[in-house]
């Protein structure tokens, strides 16, 4: 299926690439320019670059943009993340990719029209029991909840990923921190009609119990956190805002520190007026059948 099949507006922002550089990388060593030319990138600083974003089938042009995307939810875990994005690339009946809409031939704009600025998708990890990748992010999971949480959560986590009469999915909707949360809506929209097709077709990838996720979240250093998921709700913030509502109809759930394996929390500028902050995993298993009121909840507070 070509890439640009499923192509479609679905929202704009600010330019992750743009926010990502120091202004100063633009300035030139030549000072004859004089307070014109300083005055005119006082301006340019404080510019603000309005990016249209559109949703595509996902294909093997994707392949380096979405690995990127999975190393910043992974970062040094022991998860095959080629595998892991082959898989994705393979599945591309479900799923999106975010890239940025399509530019005039004349524009100025040099930016890469492959580039992905973010993507979704839902593995089945029932189906894919054996295949490596997979096997490592249960493992991951399973070793975290055995640190964090009482054995009895363990037991219950592994007794549920075991089941093969209740497949779980792994949803994975990663994007670059400044693209805006409103991206959201059309892309959990748009898969959740992919896998009922998918259901409706007897395709395995479409049967799915449980949705498992692996969000990324913070604290600030100074607060403590439970790990058992009793932390009160403003102590964690969602780098994905809308997350938060998974969060909420999550039957199981708990945290994880990835201090050491992240340098900051995020790569990207934070609006928390420079409050020191500590990075987190937070693993969330929701009941698919939980799915409708999330939606409610992302069409009330998403819908632009």
């Amino acid at each position: 299926m070509a890439s640009s099949a499923k192509k479609r507006a679905i929202g704009s922002g600010e330019n992750p690439e743009e926010s990502e550089n120091s202004p100063d990388e633009n300035l030139g060593d030549d000072d004859s320019s004089g307070e014109e030319d300083s005055d005119a990138s006082d301006e340019e600083i404080n510019e603000e670059v309005v990016v249209d974003f559109e949703a595509h089938t996902i294909s093997g042009n994707d392949f380096n943009g979405i690995k990127k995307l999975l190393q910043q939810l992974f970062l040094k875990a022991h998860v095959n993340t080629s595998e892991l994005t082959d898989l994705i690339i393979q599945q591309n009946h479900i799923g999106s990719v975010v890239k940025q809409a399509e530019v005039p031939e004349d524009s100025d704009n040099d930016d890469d029209p492959d580039e992905v600025f973010g993507f979704i998708t839902m593995l089945n990890l029932t189906e894919r029991k054996g295949v490596q990748c997979v096997e490592e992010v249960k493992e991951l999971i399973i070793d975290q909840c055995e640190k964090n949480c009482p054995h009895s959560t363990t037991e219950q986590l592994e007794q549920i990923l075991n089941d093969t009469s209740k497949p779980v999915g792994l949803l994975l909707s990663e994007r670059f921190i400044n693209v805006p949360p409103q991206i959201a809506l059309p892309l959990h929209k748009q898969l959740q009609e992919e896998m009922a097709e998918a259901q409706r077709t007897n395709k395995p990838s479409g049967r799915c119990h449980y949705c498992l996720m692996i969000s990324k979240t913070c604290k600030e250093a100074t607060k403590s956190i439970s790990a058992r998921g009793g932390t009160p709700k403003d102590e964690v913030m969602f780098v994905n805002a809308e997350e938060e509502f998974f969060d909420e109809q999550a039957t199981m759930k708990f945290h994880y520190s990835v201090q050491e394996e992240a340098d900051s929390c995020l790569s990207g500028r934070w609006s928390f007026d420079d409050v020191p902050m500590k990075p987190f995993r937070t693993v969330m298993l929701i009941p698919a059948d939980r799915m409708p009121a999330i939606m409610d909840k992302l069409k009330e507070y998403l819908t632009i």
